[in-house]
């Protein structure tokens, strides 16, 4: 009967304890199923790890030029690179510089900051958030902003520049969903403004029971209007309806109103009280 030492144990496993690591190291860098592998720009943080030289293993943030300060080699180009490649290339290096045999790197993406959109306007969390790449729809990036608030219109405004020439779209959100089509939910990229402006209002004054300023929902009639405003007071009457509107060149007109007319946005429906 023949006794393994523990040595000769080692010695015997020790290949293949280097493949299963090399195998894991890879699947570690591999980006998972259905996740974009997205590129290595200036201020991102990445922490690289060096397998089995952990004096290796370096914390850094990309550079303007697109490069961090790694130990041996000095500054490094990773900008424009994927966080697999920015490894494998790394990993060259050092065998090329003759400082590890075998050199197994992992880059890790931990701060995205060079593949950021900004919401803004009427939502509950503006500010600047990142692409990650696996939800970078008008939507997505809504909902990480907390979603439109109470006094956001539900038509959100798209900006981007491209080519040099600024790009302007919008997008009613709700109409998506009624309509079936998603196809206006665009993905976002980086640089991209999102805006959510104030939601469109009206007013209402006079003989009604509740005057005051309401969000404006369209298509919109006066009937709809005054029944926001909780109706008419026992003297106001349906007959005497004005609204107040500015024209698109600044101008105040006065127009004699019925329960069937469209109100827009910034009307102001009078409703006159009779005299008995």
């Amino acid at each position: 009967m023949t006794t393994t030492t523990p040595a000769r144990w080692l010695r015997s496993h020790q290949s293949l304890l280097s493949v299963f690591c090399a195998c894991a190291l890879s699947c570690l860098a591999t980006p998972r199923p259905g996740a974009a592998a997205e590129s290595l720009g200036p201020g991102d943080a990445i922490h690289v790890t060096v397998y089995q030289n952990p004096d290796l293993n370096t914390d850094g943030r990309v550079s303007d030029r697109g490069t961090i300060v790694f130990p041996l080699l000095g500054e490094v180009a990773v900008g424009g690179q994927t966080p697999l490649e920015a490894g494998a290339g790394i990993a060259k290096k050092l065998k090329a510089g003759r400082f590890l045999t075998d050199p197994q790197v992992t880059v890790s993406l931990v701060d995205v900051r060079s593949r950021q959109v900004s919401i803004l306007g009427h939502v509950a969390q503006p500010g600047r958030y990142a692409l990650d790449g696996t939800s970078s729809k008008i939507t997505d990036l809504l909902a990480q902003a907390g979603g439109i608030s109470e006094s956001g219109d539900e038509t959100v405004v798209l900006l981007r520049a491209r080519a040099g020439k600024q790009e302007r779209r919008e997008v009613n959100v709700p109409a998506m969903y009624r309509d079936g089509d998603l196809s206006p939910d665009l993905e976002l990229q980086a640089g991209d403004t999102l805006f959510v402006p104030s939601a469109p209002v009206f007013y209402v004054y006079g003989g009604v029971q509740r005057p005051g300023a309401y969000r404006l929902h369209q298509p919109m009639t006066v009937m709809n209007a005054l029944s926001l405003g909780g109706g008419l007071t026992q003297r106001g009457s349906d007959k005497k309806l004005r609204i107040h509107r500015r024209t698109d060149a600044g101008e105040a007109k006065i127009i004699d109103a019925s329960l069937t007319d469209l109100v827009l946005p910034d009307d102001v429906v009078e409703v006159r009280e009779s005299i008995f």
